[in-house]
């Protein structure tokens, strides 16, 4: 895990989608844990599978005073992904994506990005989100990536650190609930079956 300055960090300004009001981060964990969802853009097909996935949880988790925070690198497509109901977090915007880039989570090149959201688990994910009927667009920055921040309450420490290789790439279910020591009830989406490139659910 890498070594992150919390403090460093925490001074960093978020924007809330719903009040436009400018927060610190270190102000999402300082009176409980919390879970961070950093996504590549909010008209990601894939970002909306995450974020509806991560979403499953969420009610274990504020039943067990844990927060869910969704993070993104720009307010394109944010009145879309809200009205969509993909996630049942508290949205914050880094309009700035220095979290972002504190955290280490990549930016691809216009070289690079092709080839890597063609990968096998972007179209693993891509099955799974058109199964659930989930859909998306290319507006926004496509060269971000993102990844996710769980943190103790009061910024004690950092409790997992996930940075995106593939675009493809999420935190299971279970270590994020393992992670803040939560039991949750929720059922993951199910994984497609791939054989010869072809993948089926």
């Amino acid at each position: 895990m890498t070594n992150i300055d919390l403090v460093k960090v925490g001074k960093n300004l978020l924007k809330s989608a719903d009040t436009g009001e400018h927060v610190e981060l270190q102000a999402l964990w300082q009176e409980r844990p919390v879970v961070l969802l950093f996504l590549r853009r909010f008209g990601c097909q894939v970002c909306r599978w995450m974020a509806s996935e991560t979403s499953k949880i969420e009610a274990d988790l504020r039943a067990s005073g844990v927060q869910l925070v969704g993070i993104g690198p720009e307010e394109t497509g944010l009145k879309e992904f809200m009205e969509g109901g993909f996630f049942k977090g508290s949205l914050y915007i880094d309009e700035k994506k220095k979290t972002y880039k504190d955290l280490g989570f990549k930016r691809y090149s216009a070289l690079n990005v092709i080839p890597a959201a063609l990968g096998k688990k972007v179209r693993d994910v891509i099955a799974k989100a058109n199964a659930e009927g989930i859909q998306g667009n290319f507006t926004g920055d496509l060269l971000q990536s993102g990844g996710m921040l769980i943190v103790a309450k009061g910024g004690e420490k950092v409790l997992l650190h996930f940075v995106q290789d593939s675009p493809g790439d999420y935190v299971r279910l279970e270590d994020i609930v393992k992670a803040v020591g939560v039991s949750a009830n929720a059922q993951a989406g199910q994984m497609p079956v791939c054989h010869d490139d072809v993948c089926t659910l």
